[in-house]
């Protein structure tokens, strides 16, 4: 990590773009709040299901999500701290949105995993953490909810250890749980963080500490709590690992931070680790080369594509995460898979819900560049160089449906809707080559809902998803002569994505075995990389 490459430009080495990821309720939306608040760029955080649309969370723009409380689509944010820029990617927590934050993960070079202090390392935060591992994303974990009953600080700490098989260094050591929670001892610094319970947007109270012996522990701390935190020390340093920031940064240790998010307490703490410690903006992977951080061309990948953030004017923002280069607005680039060059003439940076136009960007940053369809997941810009990212997952659905319009005359509108679902990445959609009508596959229920849900609201279209008779598919490749023999044979089977791409549907097992027993020289594949 730390090699002799030449020095990072200032304004590159300053930049720290990571993801949150966690389990539904952990208070994933709380802390990204709290981190828009002390980053300024927000006033006063806005609870989650507070009353009164002028304090709905910032980050969830969607209707679906505030009227569900949960984060659907993943929203970049950028806002500096200190001297720092962060650019943070929130993700879905719900594991039915899993695949986006799966292509989310491909843009940061950091992860925040937050944990619930009184569940511990839940489902869906050990799927997140195995995506994390495959990119050994050096990970800073938050224990959340200490002002509420929570488990035993080692218990937390072992069971981390255990499932995740990942060193933890406690970066913060929580002072009494629950009610008596009084604050964090900052190990790293020597500090005492006082939580203060009356003003929850307050940033906490901090005390130099000379030591542990410091008589002036005993005047804020009661007497049973210090006496214990003394003995947890005690007992931490001799069992658990110091910090060591090339672990950490190779992904194989972990520090962790205790608070409450919701108090907006130990945020400030884990906000300074990250701009210590967190990396800065890392080689991105190409199939030509890795691609540095400090080259003097831009170039960049879209991870994400979000249609319709703005219903009035039916745009479509298409997520670039900036490999490399000083990136100006207006800038022509090349747009590899089309071959076509591209003017950026209006790129935004994300503010919560709010865009402003970005004059410039820098490697690491996460800019939108709104386009009509052009600009897919997967996609590469550059200066002219013909590359090609690698890494981008796309998975293969878990569950299919048939999908019709309320009224027939509308299937057209309908086909549009769908089309544009796919590329932006929230649905696979496949054409089956006889019968009419459309496949919609996704990997998680709820998807559905917010399907339905955002093509009545965005093309005023009422639709219904039906029981499909296939329960799989597998994208297929290979020679084109067996290719066009299977697919005659299969005719029932076979449909085509929104690329062209064919798919072979199947409700068993049983199907796909026999396929591969009779066409040895085909592929069938789970998973397709996006590429150009």
């Amino acid at each position: 990590m730390l090699d002799n490459r030449a020095q990072l430009p200032p304004e590159i080495a300053r930049r720290r773009t990571f993801a949150i990821i966690s389990h539904p309720d952990a208070g994933k939306t709380t802390l990204t709040e709290k981190f828009l608040l002390f980053g300024g760029a927000i006033q006063m955080a806005g609870q989650v299901r507070a009353k009164g649309e002028a304090r709905r969370t910032r980050s969830d723009f969607m209707k679906l999500e505030q009227e569900r409380g949960i984060s659907v689509s993943a929203s970049a944010m950028s806002f500096d701290y200190r001297e720092f820029r962060f650019n943070l990617v929130d993700t879905p927590g719900h594991s039915d949105f899993s695949e986006d934050t799966y292509r989310t993960l491909t843009a940061v070079d950091a992860a925040i995993m937050v944990i619930d202090g009184a569940k511990g390392v839940e489902s869906q935060t050990r799927k997140l953490f195995e995506v994390c591992r495959l990119r050994d994303l050096p990970i800073l974990t938050f224990c959340n909810k200490m002002d509420r009953e929570s488990r035993d600080t080692f218990e937390i700490i072992d069971e981390i250890q255990e499932n995740l098989a990942i060193d933890v260094s406690p970066a913060s050591w929580p002072i009494g749980m629950g009610r008596e929670f009084v604050g964090c001892y900052d190990i790293l610094h020597d500090r005492l963080e006082l939580m203060d319970r009356a003003d929850r947007n307050r940033v906490a109270e901090s005390i130099k500490i000379d030591g542990l012996d410091d008589p002036k522990l005993a005047e804020h701390v009661p007497a049973e709590l210090l006496a214990k935190l003394r003995e947890e020390l005690e007992m931490a340093r001799a069992l658990l690992p110091a910090f060591d920031r090339e672990a950490f940064l190779n992904g194989s240790m972990t520090p962790i931070w205790f608070g409450s998010a919701i108090n907006s307490f130990g945020v400030k703490e884990l906000m300074d680790g990250i701009g210590e410690y967190g990396p800065v903006p890392q080689i991105q992977k190409a199939s030509e080369r890795g691609i540095l951080p400090e080259e003097q061309a831009v170039t960049g990948f879209v991870f994400k594509v979000q249609a319709n953030m703005d219903p009035k004017h039916r745009d479509r923002v298409a997520f670039v995460r900036l490999a490399s280069g000083h990136f100006e607005r207006g800038m022509k680039l090349l747009h590899v898979r089309s071959k076509k060059p591209m003017a950026v003439s209006n790129p935004v940076l994300f503010l919560a819900a709010d865009r402003e136009l970005a004059e410039e960007a820098w490697a690491g940053d996460i800019i939108g560049i709104p386009n009509h369809g052009q600009l897919r997941i997967g996609d590469a810009l550059t200066e002219g160089e013909t590359l090609r990212f690698t890494g981008i997952p796309s998975f293969a659905p878990e569950l299919l449906q048939g999908v019709r319009a309320g009224d027939p005359m509308k299937a057209k509108h309908l086909e549009k809707a769908l089309m544009q679902f796919a590329e932006e990445g929230a649905a696979k959609v496949f054409k089956p080559m006889i019968g009419s009508g459309f496949i919609v596959g996704v990997v998680g229920a709820l998807q559905f809902d917010v399907l339905a849900s955002r093509i009545e609201q965005e093309y005023q279209l009422p639709v219904r998803f039906e029981g499909s008779q296939f329960t799989s598919a597998r994208w297929v490749s290979g020679p084109k002569a067996s290719l066009e023999k299977f697919i005659n044979v299969n005719k029932g089977h076979i449909g085509y994505d929104h690329d062209g791409d064919v798919v072979f549907l199947t409700r068993l097992q049983w199907d796909i075995d026999r396929v591969q027993r009779d066409y040895p020289d085909l592929r069938l594949t789970a998973t397709k990389e996006m590429m150009v």
